[in-house]
């Protein structure tokens, strides 16, 4: 039976979707957390405590454990776990993109520079040190600009600004959030930040897969909230996109081209690119799936989740079909509309109730400390529908939305 490794953080959405995946293909599983387990002592065989920030230790104890429990593949579920899993394929010789690119993809320096160096449409950008004088280091930056922090996802950190003032204040609170104890960063992370041009332009979402270096577009996403800042919190995603069927190519083939320019071969890569008049433009491009629990808008060939084709690509495991169903379908990430403690939650009923909703989950919890972007990054909840239309499942999610009312102390 083949055996498979899943790098899991306690903080991750996408523990059950690939658990079932797995379940469904019939493998051994192996979990990989970065805190032990209570359980790890009467389980040796299938728990193991990793430190996903040290890849090449992870890479160690794993290979330690296959001497005497051999895997056929291994799976980072999300973006904390994304080098570690690359470092481990690698020292094990099982399936994945070069641990090299993997890290060129993670950092957003790095990224932007191996997009440049081949000529792939990125905005402008800039380096600079936390240790510098904000002031000083404004004078190098044309307005609007967007800072971020190098490793962070989901829009953490993520800020525009317009004039010196705001860069500053940008600049600072960056600086502080990159010093909280739930920021785990080292190295250039820790000391460096991300200055860029704002491009404006409709935002999209690319999910796809790479196999043998070839970029396969499972889903094209349309972001129909306008993302122009200050903060860049992601909401409503809708599948297949609405723009022209040319522009879609576009948008694919230079998601393509920035996968190669970073050495990019094997396995998930979710990408977020602006389209304007001067066409696509890369944003990001990360080596894993899409976050949260946004998978479950995607069925491929006879039902298949998205986590089933991860899974099976990595174990070298045929794939019937890597078509996404037809039917439109959509999800909403539930915004955090200000800091605070989540007391109540009222019609969720009433939100899935409406036609075309599948599913209202709400992940927050009562009792639960809130904090909205761009210190925070998690999300209240999920609201997931299916329609004949893309403009019918926006409709739908718009009007679910519109029935919660959360209550916040």
């Amino acid at each position: 039976m083949d055996r498979l490794l899943l790098l899991l953080p306690t903080t991750t959405y996408r523990t059950q979707a690939f658990l079932d995946a797995a379940c469904t293909l019939g493998v051994d599983v192996v979990c990989a957390s970065e805190k032990p387990s209570t359980l790890e002592a009467q389980a040796p065989d299938h728990l193991l405590t990793l430190d996903f920030t040290d890849p090449d230790a992870s890479a160690a104890r794993v290979a330690a454990f296959a001497g005497r429990r051999p895997l056929s593949a291994v799976v980072g579920v999300d973006d904390l776990t994304t080098v570690a899993a690359a470092a481990i394929a690698e020292r094990l010789g099982l399936r994945s993109s070069a641990t090299a690119a993997v890290v060129a993809a993670h950092d957003k320096y790095r990224m932007r520079q191996c997009l440049a160096a081949t000529g792939v449409p990125i905005p402008r950008f800039r380096r600079i040190a936390l240790k510098d004088d904000p002031f000083l280091a404004a004078r190098g930056v044309a307005f609007p600009c967007v800072l971020k922090p190098l490793a962070l996802s989901a829009s953490r950190g993520v800020i525009r600004a317009n004039t010196v003032d705001q860069f500053v204040a940008a600049f600072r609170r960056i600086a502080t959030l990159l010093r909280r104890d739930d920021v785990e960063i080292s190295g250039d992370a820790a000391q460096f930040l991300l200055a860029e041009e704002y491009l404006p332009g409709l935002e999209v979402a690319l999910e796809g897969l790479l196999v043998g270096g070839m970029l396969h577009t499972l889903a094209l996403f349309d972001k129909p909230d306008p993302l122009e800042g200050p903060f860049f919190e992601e909401t409503i995603y809708v599948t297949p996109s609405r723009l022209p069927a040319g522009v879609q190519e576009s948008i694919s083939r230079v998601a393509a081209a920035g996968c190669a320019a970073l050495g990019l071969a094997e396995g998930p890569v979710h990408a977020e690119l602006r389209v304007n008049d001067g066409g696509p433009w890369v944003l990001e491009i990360a080596a894993r799936s899409i976050g949260g629990l946004c998978s479950r808008t995607l069925r491929f060939g006879t039902g298949m989740s998205l986590e089933e084709i991860i899974l099976r690509h990595a174990l070298g495991w045929p794939i019937a079909s890597l078509a996404r169903e037809r039917r439109p379908a959509g999800v909403m990430m539930l915004p955090i509309p200000r800091a605070g403690r989540l007391r109540s939650v009222r019609g969720t009923e009433a939100a899935g109730a409406v036609p075309g909703v599948e599913e209202v989950a709400i992940t927050a919890h009562p009792g639960q400390e809130l904090v909205p972007l761009p210190e925070g990054w998690q999300y209240l909840g999920f609201i997931f529908a299916r329609a004949d239309t893309p403009d019918a499942v926006e409709a739908a999610l718009r009007d679910a939305h519109a029935r919660l009312v959360f209550e916040l102390d």
